[in-house]
């Protein structure tokens, strides 16, 4: 079983090592033979297993995650970048409208997850295929809560589903702000778009709450599976 994560932390220094010279320190995980410590001299390379540092360097050089491009998009205000924000771990708590458009790369499951996060008003939208090249999912936020726009953003949906650009491209829908008591069930907004005759692609409708990030995991776990499928 090859290496799957390394932390190392290497320093110069003369404490401690047989030799009065300069030496080095790292932790480092192997699959099953869990975490060991490696120390070792300029002149002394300790070996963890039958593997030493430099070769645990060139595997991780060599093995990089997978890159990954998606594209998030939605009407205005349906909390595109309250998603993104949310699934780089960063505040939550004062958003402002995106004129333009935000990038953000996630780690997860060995796939390095670039987030396109464009702006959803109706003078941007006509931009937004300027950016559908090479997307690997798209994913496409609903306001749940918005009951009188259902209609508009299922027609943006539709158009985008016809792009010959993301034609075959799986598509999330995440139907957000499921915290407000006024927000429709998932299943409700699943049948209002017509979903269940999408049949070029795999796509996944998932309840979440950016704010609080409620299914938001579940949404990135279907991405991740899904992109896995579609790289093989």
């Amino acid at each position: 079983m090859g290496w799957r994560s390394a932390w190392f932390r290497l320093a110069l220094g003369s404490a401690g090592s047989p030799e009065g010279g300069p030496w080095w320190e790292a932790w480092a995980w192997r699959g099953r033979r869990g975490l060991r410590w490696i120390r070792g001299s300029g002149r002394d390379q300790q070996m963890l297993g039958d593997r030493g540092l430099l070769s645990i360097l060139r595997k991780l050089k060599s093995a990089p995650d997978q890159e990954v491009r998606l594209l998030l998009l939605g009407l205005d205000n349906a909390g595109k970048t309250t998603l993104l924000k949310q699934l780089a771990s960063e505040d939550v708590s004062h958003i402002t409208p995106t004129q333009g458009f935000n990038i953000k790369s996630v780690q997860s499951q060995g796939f390095k997850l670039n987030v396109w996060d464009i702006g959803g008003q109706r003078k941007i939208r006509p931009y937004w295929r300027n950016y559908f090249e090479n997307t690997d999912i798209l994913i496409y936020v609903i306001d749940s809560a918005d009951r009188k726009r259902f209609e508009e953003t299922g027609q943006e949906l539709a158009e985008l589903l016809e792009e010959e650009k993301l034609s075959c491209v799986p598509v999330l829908i995440f139907a957000n702000k499921q915290d407000l008591l006024t927000a429709a069930p998932a299943s409700e907004i699943a049948e209002g778009l017509n979903l269940h005759t999408i049949r070029d692609r795999v796509w996944q409708i998932q309840s979440c709450s950016a704010l609080t990030g409620e299914g938001v995991q579940d949404g990135m776990n279907w991405v991740c599976k899904n992109v896995n499928a579609k790289k093989k």
